[in-house]
């Protein structure tokens, strides 16, 4: 019986601290968007005829852990069926600092836009009853429009 109660306190505790986690790096991620918001992303694949010079390649990547806590949530959620919401927002937080990495790559060449942007998305040490991971990689031209 005590080792269930224990279980049942780290796993509130890890639920209530990374709700919190998640807020801050929601606020955070929203501040960043904010600030980069001059630099437009686009899915374009052909470039406008008005540019400064040619294009440049730019990146931006991260890599995500998935915390024991999501997969025993997910766990539980697959026996039942339905959405994955904790992977979901995840994958979404990874996919936008991913995406702001990338207009950070693209401004610190002088860039006003990126086109034919991609994020691409591959696991990473997913093993059988091991805890797995994932990178989010986003990549696009990014170009200087004639003043």
């Amino acid at each position: 019986m005590g080792g269930l109660l224990t279980f049942l306190f780290l796993l509130s505790l890890g639920i209530i601290f990374g709700r919190a986690n998640e807020k801050s790096h929601l606020k955070r991620l929203s501040a960043e968007e904010d600030q980069m918001s001059h630099i437009k992303v686009l899915s374009i694949k052909t470039l406008p005829p008005n540019l400064a010079q040619g294009g440049a390649l730019v990146q931006g990547n991260v890599v995500i852990a998935v915390d024991y806590f999501k997969v025993i949530m997910s766990t539980i959620r697959m026996i039942f069926g339905g959405r994955l919401n904790s992977y979901e927002t995840l994958l979404d937080r990874a996919r936008r600092e991913a995406i702001i990495r990338m207009q950070k790559d693209a401004e610190s060449l002088g860039a006003d836009a990126i086109y034919n942007a991609r994020v691409e998305f591959s696991a990473v040490g997913q093993q059988p009853q091991k805890i797995g991971g994932a990178e989010l990689f986003a990549y696009g031209t990014a170009v200087r429009f004639e003043t």
